[in-house]
């Protein structure tokens, strides 16, 4: 897929709030699933590589950007949000490289958050 076009404005935080509240949206990058991430209330958030390991988190606005900070890296991490006609896109603005993301359908899938590990 392409990457979001340069003359698409980026979602704003109460466009991007609206879209996502209650959802699971599910990501694929270059062709490959990515991850999943839940929307939760008052902006939290909780998201998985899709390997069973979740991480839980918040998201605000800055500068424009839709930002999430992590229990395991408060560094904050910075999307522009687009929204198209299969679903959002989003350009990974904190890194040079730009990953783009692309909201995939969830084909009965669900997030699988395994519980923490126990042993010695």
């Amino acid at each position: 897929m392409a990457s979001p076009a340069l003359s698409q404005s980026a979602m704003t935080a109460s466009e991007f709030e609206a879209y996502v509240s209650g959802k699971t949206l599910f990501f694929a990058a270059d062709g490959t699933r990515y991850g999943v991430e839940e929307y939760l209330p008052d902006r939290r958030v909780r998201w998985s590589f899709m390997d069973g390991q979740c991480k839980d988190g918040l998201w605000y606005e800055d500068n424009g950007h839709i930002c999430f900070i992590y229990e395991d890296n408060p560094s904050p991490q910075c999307w522009s949000f687009f929204k198209g006609g299969a679903g959002l896109s989003a350009r990974f603005e904190s890194e040079p490289d730009g990953t783009v993301l692309y909201e995939i359908e969830a084909s009965g899938e669900e997030m699988v958050c395994l519980g923490p590990e126990i042993g010695v």
